[in-house]
């Protein structure tokens, strides 16, 4: 059953065309890569999911519910640079997440005590419980994007959009944060959307690998045709050799 229901997106910016006839379907609980080329429409798409924008034509439904017209509690994103607030500490942080499920952002009494505890057992679960005093300023790249993931998750979204979250760590690093995303993942039953310029990372992580490209072309009027999903790659059976794909996909080796 269809859990993400995505019919017929088109958007556009004045005359340019960036993403056009989009169709999709996503299971709940589903992890879903997205790649392509630079300038695909790859980070629009992710934030028409996240209703920061709306469609020129087109829906966007979530477990059958009516299309958002504005960010709301069932989408948390995390993006590529740490999308913390610096002025609070990094336990702040955790408890800003579960703020943001109240009416005016905030906590008191009682609920706040009770989301310092679960602040302090988010950190404990991600590894930063030993800096929840410290500002983020003085954590390291890959410290400061699990307080990202942290703080989204800290405010239960039923779908994560995650905009090339690791695409400034370092290769150690980098392989630390997807156990820890998958085993998050794993306990919540989220549905996982990604855009990586990283293919082999795409297919590690995702059930499916959707590639975004323009199949249309013109040389004369590069804004007249948009791009849609060219590719729908079921990444669960394993086997699809990369040199294969990149046949059929030459872009992506520019991606």
């Amino acid at each position: 059953m269809s859990f993400v229901d995505v019919r017929d997106i088109w958007q556009a910016y004045g005359d340019r065309s960036i993403i056009e006839r989009v169709n999709l379907s996503a299971a709940e609980g589903e992890f879903i890569s997205i790649v392509g080329a630079s300038g695909c429409g790859k980070s629009t798409f992710l934030r028409l999911l996240l209703a920061q924008e709306r469609p020129t034509r087109g829906t966007i439904s979530i477990d059958g519910g009516a299309p958002a017209v504005e960010p709301n509690l069932e989408r948390g994103v995390v993006f590529q640079r740490y999308s913390v607030f610096p002025h609070l500490t990094v336990r702040q942080n955790i408890v800003a997440g579960t703020g943001f499920s109240t009416r005016f952002g905030m906590l008191f009494g009682a609920a706040k005590r009770q989301a310092q505890n679960a602040a302090d057992e988010m950190l404990a679960r991600i590894g930063l419980n030993h800096v929840a005093d410290h500002y983020p300023a003085s954590l390291s790249g890959g410290m400061q994007q699990r307080l990202a993931i942290g703080q989204a998750m800290a405010a239960k979204p039923r779908v994560l959009l995650l905009d090339e979250p690791f695409g400034a760590l370092d290769p150690g690093t980098r392989l630390q944060m997807h156990d820890f995303l998958m085993e998050l993942r794993a306990e919540t039953n989220m549905t996982v959307f990604m855009v990586t310029h990283d293919l082999e990372e795409g297919f590690k992580l995702g059930d499916r690998v959707l590639v975004f490209d323009k199949p249309r072309w013109d040389p004369h009027d590069p804004g007249a045709y948009g791009a849609t999903i060219t590719y729908d790659f079921d990444a669960r059976g394993g086997g699809i050799p990369f040199q294969d794909i990149l046949k059929r996909q030459p872009s992506l080796a520019a991606g």
